[in-house]
């Protein structure tokens, strides 16, 4: 039964990178010539949470599990707001920024939640699930600071 638990929170950590790397793919599709910096940047947040998921899937299958393809429903929300978002405001730096600020933020809170789940995970996951999560933030960080920076310099 336990098993059954870390599995499903594995799953709902590759599904938000499943949607990270998805969400990046649209913030670089929205990016202007002049943005060159973001899509470097956003390009290897993409790797990253292919790598992040990878990872996460070789547990679930060594637990016995099934890992997951596809995204959250949360992801493609967000992905829908972000279409709408742009489409009402523009594809600016600043609103792509503040798009991938919001989905890094999603991201935090997943991995936050699977860390303050009742589960007991195993040291080695729970170690795998702390370092990617302080990665992540890492980019959360990153993501605000650019964003941060932008508005400051209008």
């Amino acid at each position: 039964m336990e098993n059954e638990k870390v599995i499903g929170i594995l799953n709902d950590l590759v599904r938000i990178n499943q949607d990270r790397v998805v969400g990046y793919e649209k913030a670089i599709d929205e990016l202007k010539d002049g943005d060159a910096d973001l899509r470097t940047l956003f390009q290897r947040y993409i790797t990253e949470s292919r790598q992040y998921g990878q990872e996460l899937k070789q547990e679930v299958s060594r637990l016995g599990g099934e890992p997951v393809d596809g995204t959250t429903n949360s992801g493609k929300i967000y992905r829908v707001w972000m279409d709408l978002k742009a489409t009402v405001t523009g594809h600016d730096r600043e609103t792509v920024l503040n798009n991938c600020e919001f989905g890094e933020d999603a991201a935090q809170k997943a991995y936050d939640t699977a860390l303050n789940s009742d589960v007991d995970f195993e040291p080695s996951i729970r170690d795998l699930v702390v370092r990617q999560k302080a990665s992540l933030k890492v980019g959360h960080d990153e993501v605000k600071r650019l964003r941060d920076m932008h508005k400051a310099s209008k």
